[in-house]
């Protein structure tokens, strides 16, 4: 039996340089700008940081579910999103969580470890052409793209599971 979690964010633009993003499961709203660098204010959440802020906690508490099940104990947890392959395949961490499909580029300089199949997250991706689209034609095209053999083959290659194609 399939289980659905489903959560739930709004984002709406509030001046002239700002939104906010509000979630049904926090009370505080967060205020968010683009990056400095297009025009957005310092001090600010960008949405480059919420993705990341999202990656690293689901990673968190992923490590943290899967430690407690294990009754492995550990003392202190750090996930640096950004580059945390290239730590360890530097010496600069001893450990890190990642996809299988970021590990492979340093395979040879590092231990994978996969993780036992009970304490891998179900991940799917989906692709669609959104109805109110204003570029409905060139979404097509794309999605035919990504779904054509071709596609299928390069997101093999690059070390994405497939499912069956649909007839």
């Amino acid at each position: 039996m399939e289980v659905t979690h489903k959560y739930r964010v709004v984002a709406w633009w509030s001046s002239g340089r700002t939104g906010i993003a509000k979630s049904d499961s926090a009370p505080n709203a967060i205020q968010f700008t683009a990056p400095v660098a297009f025009g957005g204010l310092e001090g600010r959440w960008t949405p480059e940081d919420l993705l990341l802020g999202s990656v690293a906690s689901c990673f968190t508490t992923t490590f943290q579910a899967v430690a407690a099940y294990s009754k492995f104990e550990y003392t202190d947890l750090e996930v640096e999103v950004e580059g945390i392959v290239s730590k360890v395949a530097l010496g600069e961490a001893d450990a890190g969580f990642v996809y299988a499909t970021d590990a492979k580029p340093v395979a040879s300089r590092t231990k994978v470890v996969l993780l036992p199949t009970w304490a891998q997250p179900s991940i799917r991706y989906q692709i669609a052409v959104v109805s109110s689209s204003s570029h409905k034609v060139a979404a097509r095209a794309f999605v035919r793209r990504v779904t054509s053999a071709r596609g299928r083959q390069l997101l093999k290659r690059a070390g994405f599971g497939l499912l069956p194609k649909k007839r």
